[in-house]
């Protein structure tokens, strides 16, 4: 089998993600710069507010470039392929991870629809397994350990038709 891309309206769900992960430090730093430099400003409150406001600016203009290249990147490198028995996830701009999910531990799947994902058209297919343990939950909020965040609506159904019927045929149903 081929691997398959995301919709490709997954970027915005990548920038969305990307830029609420990054605005503290974009704050962060801006203050940080703004502390060092207020001491060679001396007291005048005039030279002070310029200063502050570029600093934020700048860091604003630098966090949307970042976010947009990590949009591309995380797009690009996220793949998932459906094989006669598992199913294969590969992710990770620097971090490579690899996921093999065999059928015969497929417990249930499901398909959501958050805000995003409606005006982009494209749905969230989480697929839980027997015997999987997630410390934390994944970027969608859910538990699964097969989580597609981004497939067309009509190739969500395909899926989850195609997984169940994996499911039956290992039960004898």
């Amino acid at each position: 089998m081929v691997q398959t891309q995301l919709h490709p309206g997954a970027r915005w769900l990548f920038r969305i993600r990307g830029f609420f992960s990054t605005l503290f430090l974009v704050i962060f730093f801006s203050i940080f710069f703004a502390s060092v430099l207020i001491p060679f400003l001396g007291s005048n409150p005039n030279n002070l507010f310029p200063i502050l406001g570029t600093t934020f600016i700048f860091g604003i203009i630098l966090l949307l470039i970042i976010v947009e290249v990590y949009a591309r990147l995380a797009y690009h490198f996220w793949s998932y392929e459906f094989t006669n028995d598992q199913l294969r996830i590969e992710r990770g701009i620097i971090w490579k991870r690899y996921s093999n999910i065999p059928y015969q531990r497929v417990q249930n799947v499901d398909i959501t629809r958050g805000i995003i994902a409606r005006l982009c058209g494209f749905s969230t297919v989480n697929i839980q397994t027997a015997g999987f343990s997630a410390p934390t939950r994944n970027h969608a909020g859910s538990w699964s350990e097969g989580y597609i965040p981004a497939v067309p609506m009509e190739d969500a159904e395909k899926i989850r038709e195609f997984v169940v019927k994996k499911i039956g045929r290992r039960q004898g149903l």
